[in-house]
């Protein structure tokens, strides 16, 4: 009897599942894009402890038909493709077949569906792969899909779960990549009944951007536009001021799906050149165009990696784009003078909110529907004069429900009553912008946040130039420079601001050098491993290119009769080995690159060191020619030039701006309460 045999379908969907579904945060992704994939303009995600318990998602999207239901639970049953020619065309976020059945295979799913103008929609409810039950249900149009006791049949996978606070967070970051790859699509997460996430669905990226990394990240975004014959490059990248310790912020999308590219990655950091500190990367969304002919998406399970044609091309799309756009900047920091402000004492702050809620207690309030207002006091202490109303006042302020049992009795006078008496009436602005008591108390306007507009880094104050005429005033410690301009003060890092001015000159002395060759007097010979030798006989034209004419002498070493005439003497073998290692690394090498890097070096050898004392006539010379540089504002490794205080930052810090008086616990009595 043969030993080889066919698989059930259930066990071949097991395994599919291993490698599609790996965690929670793999069914959000798969059921998320089945969504987009519907054309829906709203996505619900309610998870229950970390997805281990329930995963549901509901979209508006175009719905199922109800004699699909079923097989839309089939292995490589797919209504996003027909034929080969469309395999190498994909326009949809899903295209196997897989995900569902997978999913339904290690857990317990029931969906709900209803096509549009559809008299009824259907229910199915599979468990372990296996078809429950499969009947007519009322629907409105659109799939919701509720998953259950996930790895119930495969607790060998459980076991490889990370902790829930881990599994959320993977949920949380697969959602905001969606969202900031669909900005048209509203989205909300919701985790255990608390809200975690919400996109207003407005095809506003910036505000997606805002919502998740922050209104004052949001703010120092810049929007980029490139394009060629091939490909569109659209997005927003960071001010070189916003930065961040790993590269997880730097958001990639091809044709609006999110993916994992290391050579685009590269690329938006060599965007910003020297402008960036060494071990930090920018915040960036970045999404690019292209005929699907271009990109092959299947070429991972969870089609998080893919591999695109011309990437060479796109590549330096990308890093032109976002240097062109970063050139046009005034990069120069402003101090945040927020900080110099005085903090409530948390003891106090404590306190007031100890105090608020037993006076809430006292009327008769549930604590937990004023657990906001206590939160919110930590940062914005409620007004004397709110404070002061009597128990007697508050009693008769604070009307009696009104509870509604079915519609006819929205008709009632008691609910007329209520109407009349709230229908004119509107909730006063106590609290300004900044969480602090407003000067009056006047109706305030809706939120807008459809059409919130986020200013890039306002800098209105500043000189039209793109870096100021600065004057000089002194020099602090033999190290920082002042100078003023009609903006306010600036601190400019003398050591920073040469080691700027040498890099430019000799990146510019080191290109116009020769491609001329010196000899060596006894030929060079470089031993390599093999295969590192292999690499390096693959890249020979490569290193050609930069003067370096290697000879094979034996079988992994090679042979070096000549140099380029401007490596620095004393340094030749050195600079060779550099050059090969960088050939190893890369797979890359031009003269320019390589020219750079040795500018740097040479220009931080010999710029000023800190506590070198300049006289006047020398800080005026370098003030005078660092404007003159095309990038004043960063040293070759990214740190900044120079800072600058503007007026208000000065005035607030000395006083001269002072902001609302915030009462404090010690501002009430006791009979306030």
């Amino acid at each position: 009897m043969g030993q080889i045999h066919e698989l059930n379908d259930i066990l071949a969907d097991q395994i599919a599942a291993g490698e599609v579904i790996e965690r929670p945060a793999s069914i959000v992704k798969e059921l998320v894009e089945n969504s987009l994939d519907a054309q829906s303009k709203r996505v619900d995600i309610i998870v229950e402890n970390a997805g281990l318990d329930s995963i549901r998602v509901i979209d508006d999207g175009q719905g199922i038909a109800a004699d699909d239901v079923e097989l839309a639970f089939k292995r490589h049953a797919t209504s996003k493709i027909n034929s080969r020619q469309d395999l190498f065309r994909v326009q949809t976020m899903g295209f196997r077949g897989e995900a569902l059945p997978s999913i339904a295979s290690v857990a317990d799913v029931e969906l709900t569906t209803a096509i549009a103008d559809a008299t009824a929609g259907r229910t199915v409810h599979l468990r372990g792969g296996k078809l429950v039950t499969n009947q007519p249900a009322p629907a409105r149009r659109g799939t919701d899909v509720r998953v259950t006791e996930l790895f119930f049949n495969t607790p060998a996978r459980l076991k490889y779960l990370k902790s829930p606070q881990t599994e959320l967070a993977r949920i949380t970051d697969i959602i905001n990549r969606l969202a900031l790859a669909n900005p048209q699509v509203a989205f909300s997460f919701t985790h255990n009944g608390k809200e975690i996430f919400r996109s207003a669905g407005n095809d506003n990226l910036q505000q997606v951007i805002a919502t998740i990394y922050g209104i004052q990240a949001g703010r120092k975004m810049l929007a980029v536009q490139g394009t060629d014959n091939d490909f569109r490059v659209t997005g927003f990248v960071s001010l070189p001021e916003l930065t961040r310790a790993s590269r997880q912020y730097i958001t990639i999308m091809i044709n609006h799906r999110y993916v994992r590219n290391y050579a685009l990655t590269k690329a938006i950091i060599q965007g910003y050149e020297s402008k960036l500190m060494v071990g930090r990367y920018p915040v960036a969304v970045i999404n690019i165009d292209l005929d699907p002919v271009l990109v092959d998406v299947n070429v991972h399970p969870a089609k998080r990696e893919v591999r695109l044609s011309k990437e060479d091309q796109l590549a330096k799309l990308i890093a032109q784009t976002i240097r062109q756009r970063i050139a046009q900047e005034n990069l120069i920091p402003d101090v945040d003078a927020d900080r110099f402000t005085p903090q409530p004492d948390p003891d106090l702050v404590d306190d007031l909110n100890r105090r608020l809620n037993e006076a809430a207690a006292s009327y008769g309030v549930d604590q937990a529907d004023t657990a906001g207002a206590s939160s919110a006091a930590v940062t914005s202490p409620l007004p004397t004069s709110t404070a002061k109303a009597g128990a007697d006042t508050v009693d008769s302020q604070i009307p009696s429900p009104v509870i509604i049992h079915q519609s006819s009795e929205l008709n009632s006078a008691r609910m007329k009553e209520f109407d009349a008496r709230y229908q004119d009436e509107s909730l006063p602005a106590l609290f300004n912008d900044s969480g602090r008591p407003a000067a009056d108390s006047q109706p305030t306007a809706p939120v807008q946040t459809e059409n919130l507009e986020l200013d890039v880094h306002d800098k209105s104050d500043q000189e039209t130039g793109r870096f100021p005429d600065l004057q000089y005033i002194g020099q602090l410690q033999g190290t920082f420079l002042l100078a003023q301009a009609s903006d306010g003060l600036y601190i400019v890092d003398q050591h920073a601001a040469q080691e700027r001015i040498n890099y430019e000159r000799y990146r510019q002395e080191i290109g116009q050098v020769s491609a001329d060759q010196q000899t060596f007097l006894v030929p060079l010979v470089l031993n390599y491993s093999t295969v590192d030798a292999l690499t390096i006989s693959n890249h020979a034209d490569v290193l050609a290119s930069v003067g370096l004419h290697l000879e094979h002498f034996g079988q992994n070493s090679f042979l070096l009769r000549s140099h380029p005439t401007w490596f620095k003497e004393g340094q030749e073998e050195d600079t060779v080995r550099e050059m090969i290692d960088w050939i190893i690394k890369d797979g890359k090498l031009t003269v320019q690159q390589f020219r750079m890097k040795t500018a740097i070096m040479m220009s931080c050898k010999r710029a000023i060191k800190a506590n070198h004392h300049l006289d006047e006539r020398e800080a005026r010379a370098l003030l005078h020619r660092l404007p003159q540089c095309e990038n004043p504002f960063n040293c070759p490794h990214g740190r900044p030039v120079t800072v600058h205080f503007n007026d208000r930052d000065l005035e607030k810090m000395f006083k001269r701006i002072q902001e609302a008086h915030v009462p404090y616990a010690d501002d009430f009595d006791d009979h306030d309460f």
